[in-house]
């Protein structure tokens, strides 16, 4: 079950991609396939069948939106959280070979197309809740328990 947590850029992202669907791209898409419907039989016209299956895809992430949003819970930065990994934190993390990785703790609505997020759901962001600079942890994978350190905490304020 996901996180109903999610920052305030997350949320308002979210938003903005539900009115540019609703008012934008689904008025283009409608007007394109009542275009192509007028022009007859519709089992051969790619336009009707391309647009009418876009037209779907459309209504299916704004009826996913519209059952979202109100559900959501808004996180913002709070002072309390300077020091210890919590929610919206920005982390770097490194284990014993070097490797060196940076990333945001956010909700699960937030993580696609951003390879520097991970979801509050992952267990690595579980691993870290509530650790400190310089505090090692373990982080359970398919290959067996994996050790990291951390080096650093920010938060966007």
């Amino acid at each position: 079950m996901k996180t109903n947590l999610i920052t305030r850029e997350g949320y308002i992202q979210l938003q903005q991609e539900h009115d540019h669907l609703w008012n934008v791209k689904r008025p283009e898409v409608t007007k394109i396939v009542s275009w192509a419907a007028s022009l007859g039989d519709r089992s051969e016209n790619a336009d009707y069948q391309y647009n009418k299956r876009l037209l779907r895809q459309i209504d299916r992430r704004v009826r996913y939106l519209r059952k979202r949003l109100p559900d959501l819970k808004i996180i913002d930065y709070s002072p309390q959280q300077d020091g210890k990994v919590f929610f919206g934190a920005w982390v770097e993390i490194e284990n014993e070979q070097g490797e060196i990785k940076k990333f945001r703790i956010v909700g699960p609505d937030e993580i696609y197309d951003r390879k520097d997020y991970i979801s509050i759901d992952s267990p690595m962001a579980r691993a870290l809740i509530k650790k400190q600079v310089d505090d090692d942890f373990e982080v359970p994978t398919p290959q067996g328990k994996k050790e990291w350190y951390v080096n650093s905490i920010e938060y966007q304020k």
